[in-house]
């Protein structure tokens, strides 16, 4: 009997050997990439955890300063995980053939017109003005272009520049030219010239013309569907440590500011330390990730169907996790 009882003592350690070899953790590196702005600055919590060894996955990070480059990156496979614009993201997975999966929408509006022109109160104000801004073929143009085209502005020209820093200089040269720059560099604008001040913010003018059926989005977190099929596990851990870094930039600015100037994201922490409250930083994921980024991206699908690719992304684009 004893025997026995160690036999069967000796196969139970055995078939528990084999479930903890078959559990064992996934090392893979997950390749994350960001721009320099509100996605990144969601971020650098996790980014300096991973510095510190503490992060609970092997990640490696880039931070580009055009959603282009981004965007080439991850169409190469040179990038898993990716923080672009949320109108690029559907642009992807249609130039991809579906090789794209979204998996949160990480930040919300985050789009000021910064001007030293007092007559600029809303976007009517600006028939018959040029404007400066970034991101050509991305979320500030085609939102940009929305918003004119709902307030019935045909002559306003929209003159782009390759970074918000280019922006901000040209307002430094002649505070009367009409910018829209993304946070953070919508306060850092205003911070370096105070004849600048915000005139309006395109979430708002969103809300007045959108009547509640969809809210102005800025960034979505997309991942390669291939690394996804092999690599759920992973993409489910990113998904938590995103949440939490997120929530750490809202719930500890100061400590928050002080990492996106060490990351270079912006010079000065105490900069960084006023635009965060502005930077509209979420996680949002499931169903609600859905429902937010679906009806964004119908209204510019009605507007332009170039703006997402000429098409609007099927189902399976959205990850829903399970």
């Amino acid at each position: 009997m004893k025997r026995l009882i160690a036999v069967i003592l000796a196969a139970l350690l055995a078939i528990a050997a084999c479930a903890c070899a078959g559990e064992k953790k996934d090392e893979t590196a997950i390749r994350v990439g960001s721009l320099k702005g509100p996605t990144t600055m969601g971020l650098v919590n996790l980014m300096k955890k991973t510095d510190n060894k503490e992060a609970s996955a092997n990640y490696e990070f880039t931070m580009e300063t055009q959603a282009d480059a981004i965007a080439a990156k991850i169409v190469s496979g040179d990038l898993d995980i990716a923080l672009v614009p949320a109108n690029l993201a559907s642009a992807l997975y249609n130039k991809t053939n579906g090789g794209i999966r979204v998996i949160n929408v990480n930040t919300l509006g985050v789009l000021y017109c910064v001007t030293g022109d007092d007559s600029i109160q809303s976007v009517k104000d600006l028939a018959g003005k040029e404007v400066i801004l970034t991101g050509q073929g991305t979320t500030p143009e085609y939102s940009l272009r929305y918003l004119l085209d709902k307030n019935g502005i045909t002559d306003c020209t929209l003159t782009f520049k390759s970074e918000a820093t280019e922006v901000a200089a040209a307002l430094a040269e002649d505070s009367t030219q009409i910018a829209v720059l993304p946070q953070p560099f919508a306060t850092v604008a205003q911070i370096q010239n105070d004849a600048l001040h915000a005139a309006f913010s395109l979430s708002d003018e969103w809300d007045a013309v959108a009547g509640g059926e969809s809210k102005l989005l800025t960034g979505a977190t997309i991942v390669r569907a291939d690394f996804l099929k092999d690599h759920e596990g992973l993409v489910k851990q990113f998904l938590k440590d995103h949440a939490e870094s997120a929530k750490a930039a809202v719930d500890d600015v100061e400590g928050t500011a002080a990492l996106v100037a060490e990351y270079g994201i912006i010079e000065k922490a105490p900069v960084a330390q006023k635009a965060l409250p502005f930077c509209n930083i979420v996680c949002l994921t499931g169903d609600e990730m859905k429902t937010a980024l679906s009806g964004y991206l119908q209204v510019l699908y009605d507007s332009d169907a170039k703006s997402v690719g000429g098409a609007l992304p099927a189902d399976e684009f959205y990850y829903i996790g399970g």
